[in-house]
């Protein structure tokens, strides 16, 4: 999630090249249709994960051409491996713009509904 300042002002750019957006992950976990492969990238996840997340698996991990997201919470750490990724040739690795707070921030069960995927981690 790249941030500018215009003067004092700082302005969050979404890249649809690096980034998915919180409510089109929702909708491809909640229509059960070819979800990616969802990778937590938090050195300690703590909080909220979302459901099926898997661990960071490491600096040497590669997806192949399996259509993956990273997250994290905030989005910053996960943009940078998905840039990573992606200049190593995995060009079907994405982050979660805004992380797991703009998620949870987004996806307010009172309109989407009480399945929203995210997890209490225990």
């Amino acid at each position: 999630m790249p941030t500018r300042h215009l003067g004092p002002t700082p302005v969050v750019e979404f890249d649809p090249q690096i980034e998915i957006s919180p409510f089109a992950l929702f909708r491809r976990l909640r229509d059960g249709r070819g979800a990616p492969v969802l990778i937590d990238v938090r050195p300690v996840p703590a909080g909220h994960t979302l459901e099926g997340a898997s661990s960071w698996p490491g600096a040497d991990w590669e997806p192949g051409d399996t259509e993956t997201v990273l997250f994290d919470d905030d989005g910053q750490r996960a943009v940078e491996l998905a840039r990573q990724l992606q200049a190593r040739g995995c060009a079907r690795v994405r982050a979660l713009f805004g992380g797991l707070d703009l998620y949870r921030f987004a996806l307010d069960p009172e309109i989407v509904g009480a399945e929203t995927f995210l997890r209490i981690l225990p």
